[in-house]
């Protein structure tokens, strides 16, 4: 019998959206150049959590290719103040990295000593010097280094007056340790210390330092900011103090004309921030700092966007009136970056202001100078007693960041640190 049924040549079914989509991303998950492009624009947390997807994703977001693209550009998120998280974006915050200090089971606590370009120099919070320990801390990928002893022993560690981190995804990779200690105790000759976490060793430089030349290395330094290759500090009496660390030398650097005041003292506040180094002088009775030697007062003075800055007060006596200078690469000179003037902050914040023998005196601080890649993008953060207040320098607008708890309103400037994302490993 033959069969008269027609044949029915097989023809492919068209790709329903389903399979078409499975198809493409097929492609995508194939093409690491392709999929390294689409996940360099997506936030910190959707990569951290993207690295769980699959073996070749984790082994593709931890390489150094696809880190250094994501971390090409240094922008602070906020600052931390100890454990508790500020973000500088109120309307779309970062969220916190971590809720408390317990990557290490240290039974002395841990404290933050630093932060510098993502990465955080942490201690033994409680505790004489030679007992502490020290740590370097990723808070975005939570990982951490236990830093060893400096030469010397315990001995040694009873005169430290200096702990830095030093640390920049393009010109120190490899993050370093910086440690000013006593050659002997209670003798006014000081050694500096290098360790290194390619070598993972400390090293003593060769040539010692004498506290005629740097007086500010007599007492206890909280910190430095690093920018431009080198260690900046500022020295009770004297010039700006920088450790350069290619040629392994202190130099020093002039500070600008500053003009002559009247009236009574004035507290300031140092720190480091990115890459740019600020410093500022404004009034406050929040705690003592103390002045130069020529009677010129204390600044602030910190890192930002690879600039270092100088922050001072107007030459018109308006302690509300700010000069931000900033240092020429090659240390010629500072010129006037930008002038601003926080007219409108007593007016904003009335709790700023309080009366003293007749006279109007501020009590605010300025804590952080942020640049970011955008000349409009500059804005200040300042501090009064309960609060933490941004400063938009272009438009000349304040934003309410956050109420300090009472329990906060006691801490230190010293005690607050940027926050800068940053994937890479260490």
């Amino acid at each position: 019998m033959v069969n008269k049924r027609t044949k029915i040549k097989k023809t492919q079914k068209p790709l329903n959206n389903e399979a078409e989509s499975t198809h493409c991303g097929a492609i995508v998950g194939s093409n690491d150049d392709l999929l390294t492009e689409i996940l360099c624009q997506l936030p910190f947390t959707s990569v951290l959590r993207f690295k769980s997807v699959s073996k070749h994703w984790q082994l593709l977001l931890g390489h150094q290719r696809f880190t250094l693209l994501y971390d090409n550009v240094s922008v602070s998120h906020g600052l931390f103040l100890r454990d508790l998280y500020i973000p500088f974006d109120v309307e779309n915050p970062t969220p916190p990295p971590f809720s408390s200090l317990n990557f290490y089971p240290d039974c002395s606590g841990i404290k933050i000593v630093q932060s510098c370009n993502g990465l955080l120099l942490c201690c033994s919070n409680r505790g004489k010097e030679h007992t502490r320990k020290y740590y370097v801390f990723n808070p975005t990928t939570k990982q951490f280094a236990i830093i060893p002893s400096i030469i010397g022993g315990l001995s040694a560690s009873r005169t430290i007056r200096f702990m830095g981190l030093v640390f920049h995804r393009a010109d120190c990779v490899h993050y370093k340790v910086v440690c000013i200690c006593n050659v002997k105790r209670y003798e006014n000759t000081f050694q500096i210390q290098v360790y290194s976490s390619d070598t993972g060793n400390w090293r003593i430089l060769q040539e010692s330092l004498y506290a005629s030349d740097f007086t500010s290395f007599s007492y206890e330094v909280n910190y430095g900011v690093y920018w431009n290759g080198a260690v900046h500090w500022i020295p009770y009496g004297c010039n700006l103090v920088y450790f350069k660390l290619d040629v392994e030398k202190l130099q020093t650097m002039l500070l600008p004309k500053r003009p002559s005041w009247s009236g009574g003292e004035r507290q300031h506040y140092f720190r480091e921030f990115g890459s740019h180094q600020d410093l500022v002088e404004i009034e406050d009775e929040m705690e003592e700092m103390p002045s130069w030697s020529d009677g010129a007062r204390q600044h602030y003075f910190g890192e930002s966007g690879g600039h270092l800055h100088l922050v001072e007060d107007a030459s018109n006596g308006n302690p509300l009136h700010l000069n931000v200078y900033e240092m020429l690469s090659d240390y010629s000179g500072w010129v006037v970056k930008y002038q601003v003037e926080l007219d409108d902050l007593p007016t904003s914040y009335p709790y700023t202001v309080y009366e003293s023998h007749g006279l109007s005196e501020y009590q605010f601080r300025v804590i952080d100078v942020v640049r970011g890649e955008e000349e409009e993008s500059i804005f200040m953060v300042a501090r009064t007693r309960d609060k933490i207040i941004k400063y938009n320098v272009p438009n000349k607008s304040f934003n309410l960041l956050f109420e300090l708890p009472s329990l906060c309103q006691r801490y230190s400037c010293n005690d607050f640190h940027h926050y800068t994302q940053f994937l890479s490993s260490f």
